[in-house]
């Protein structure tokens, strides 16, 4: 049963929202503690909450789009009386106390909020072994990682703890753990949906987006959470699409649509990957798309322009944490990682060195991003590796510059505030392997099509 199906029955009350609670409560108490997906859990409110849509249908009373489908949300977007975290001893106590934007519309669709699911500290790190709560598991792949900073909310869907999650996505923080975990996840357009409420990693990456098993989920949790929010700077005054349609109706959605192949993607990529990748591609041609061979060359440009941009961004963010009004003082208890990128946007903002590095980093994201809006002119999305090597072995010592290079693939859609999204195209020998869809601004509607029409291929 797809999530669109699975509402529908909840809502014809052949399936009660009590009921598919309790069986996520089931298998979080079963199986939680040792994947460590959720940090904080309010089984007692989800109950009432479930039994309250339960009533509403029984008395014929209209309930929201994502009525009776449970939902966790990453710890690092507020949720009232939730700990926000960000999984970080900086915030270990601290409560929240009001709704982010996207938890309010969660909420007035009546979805049940189960839990606060596990992350990188602050979301900066792309394993899910950087929380002060211990790390995740991946449930598909059991002693890997499960790729990050939203490593908890993948391996939330991935464990069948909930039907679905939001993570937060600054340089490929939903598609990394959506690949390596065997889920779809989806980073929208920059400003389709709000930030409102979200604690900034990268204020001008940084988006929020939804995690399913399927397109289905997806199109369902987007049409919730996506459209214009008057109190948050950055977000779009668009028409929101039905993306429920979209993912209802793939049959022809790969007959002539133009696929852009571009080949560096696969040259950084294991030759396990790419195989993989490139009978998906096939399949697809087979099945009426055109395959159109691209060229960027500018892929070994965009992490460090990434990173650059991302150090002086959290180095801003972070100067709001100084332990006077809540919490601590994050020099003093923060990790490894977190330090390195509050050190570095430090350095890097002095005005001796602003010139020399952050300037020179905001020009050559101008020139990725008019590079991938040429990439994009003639074809309908570019279609690759979501990652470029599987997921190391839990408690695998890497340098930062090894863990940077999970990104590269992923940060160019940040870069670019482009929609994209990973979807399941495989295995090697049991480890997960997501393909990556980056599109047009807006076009997030076309991404959406492309994970249903690629459900059908399986």
């Amino acid at each position: 049963m797809s999530i669109l199906e699975k509402s529908q029955s909840i809502r014809n009350h052949e399936l009660t929202s009590e009921e598919n609670l309790e069986t996520f409560i089931k298998g979080i108490e079963k199986d939680n503690s040792a994947i460590r997906a959720f940090v904080e859990l309010k089984v007692d409110e989800a109950r009432e909450k479930a039994k309250e849509i339960d009533d509403k249908i029984k008395n014929g009373q209209k309930v929201g789009k994502l009525a009776g489908m449970v939902v966790g949300i990453k710890s690092n977007i507020n949720v009232e009386d939730f700990h926000i975290t960000a999984a970080s001893p900086t915030l270990k106590t601290y409560l929240g106390s009001y709704d982010a934007t996207v938890t309010r519309r969660i909420k007035a669709e009546d979805g049940i909020i189960i839990g606060m699911t596990n992350m990188d500290e602050f979301a900066a790190g792309s394993s899910t072994e950087t929380s002060c709560f211990g790390h995740t598991d991946n449930p598909a792949a059991p002693g890997r990682i499960p790729g990050g900073s939203s490593g908890g909310s993948a391996a939330a869907i991935a464990a069948g703890m909930c039907d679905l999650a939001l993570g937060s996505d600054t340089g490929g923080s939903i598609r990394n753990p959506a690949s390596h975990c065997g889920v779809m996840g989806f980073k929208p357009t920059y400003g389709a949906v709000s930030r409102q409420g979200l604690l900034d990693l990268a204020m001008s990456f940084d988006q929020i987006g939804p995690f399913a098993t399927d397109a289905s989920g997806i199109a369902l949790m987007m049409e919730v959470i996506a459209g214009e929010d008057r109190r948050e700077c950055t977000t779009i005054d668009w028409k929101v699409p039905e993306f429920t349609s979209s993912s209802t109706d793939p049959e022809n959605a790969l007959k002539g649509m133009k696929l852009g192949v571009v080949k560096e993607f696969f040259h950084v990529s294991d030759e396990a990957i790419v195989n993989i990748i490139e009978d998906r591609i096939n399949q697809m041609q087979e099945a009426g798309a055109e395959v159109v061979e691209l060229s960027f060359d500018h892929l070994k440009l965009c992490l460090p322009t990434y990173y650059l941009i991302n150090y002086v961004e959290f180095f801003s963010a972070t100067r709001k944490y100084d332990g006077r009004k809540y919490g601590e003082r994050i020099e003093e208890v923060c990790g490894e990682e977190v330090l390195r990128r509050i050190q570095m946007g430090s350095y890097i903002s002095q005005k001796e060195f602003s010139g020399k590095y952050y300037k020179k980093a905001l020009q050559a994201r101008s020139l990725i991003r008019r590079e991938i809006t040429r990439l994009l002119k003639d074809v309908d999305v570019l279609v690759g590796p979501t990652v470029p090597k599987l997921p190391h072995k839990l408690g695998t010592s890497l340098e930062p510059m090894e863990m940077y290079a999970y990104d590269i693939l992923t940060v160019i859609a940040n870069l670019a505030g482009i929609p994209a999204a990973s979807t399941p195209a495989g295995d090697v020998k049991g480890v997960p392997v997501g393909m990556q869809f980056q599109a047009k601004p807006l076009d997030d509607e076309k991404i959406l099509q492309l994970m249903a029409a690629q459900e059908r291929l399986d």
